[in-house]
């Protein structure tokens, strides 16, 4: 801070300048680096039990698409499914995050009627389990949390 001194007619005035001095942009930006560091070293906030859901509703939502392809289209429809993805019969296959695992019926077919092979479908990881399950009778798909 700079204290400059006028005089004008005996009287004495200060005047301050304002801003920040070089020191104190030096801590502000020591600081911010330490934050910036600490946030990249962390990695991508995400959580188990989320990826978890997301699979388990992407997979369940594909399984009912699945369905509706094999009506819409008047022939069968198969859903294969891995450990880590799956892949609906003529379209790309699909991954899901590394620490989730798919389990259960390898195939799901879904026929011209809307009926299906059925099974149930386990996603899971270390933390999280949620399961499918895909009626024969109906073709219809229900998800739930197991405990």
């Amino acid at each position: 801070m700079l204290v400059v001194r006028f005089v004008l007619g005996g009287v004495v005035r200060r005047r301050r300048q304002s801003g920040f001095t070089l020191l104190e942009m030096i801590v502000v930006l020591v600081i911010l680096g330490l934050m910036l560091t600490l946030v990249i070293t962390r990695g991508p906030m995400h959580s188990a039990r989320l990826d978890t859901e997301a699979a388990a509703r992407e997979l369940a939502g594909t399984l009912r698409l699945a369905r509706g392809r094999a009506i819409a289209q008047n022939q069968p429809i198969s859903v294969e499914l891995a450990p880590h993805g799956y892949q609906v019969s003529g379209l790309a296959a699909h991954t899901i995050p590394g620490d989730v695992a798919i389990t259960g019926n390898p195939e799901i077919r879904f026929a011209p009627d809307g009926s299906s092979s059925g099974g149930t479908v386990v996603v899971q990881s270390a933390t999280s389990r949620m399961v499918i399950v895909v009626n024969w009778l109906t073709g219809g798909v229900e998800m739930a949390q197991a405990q």
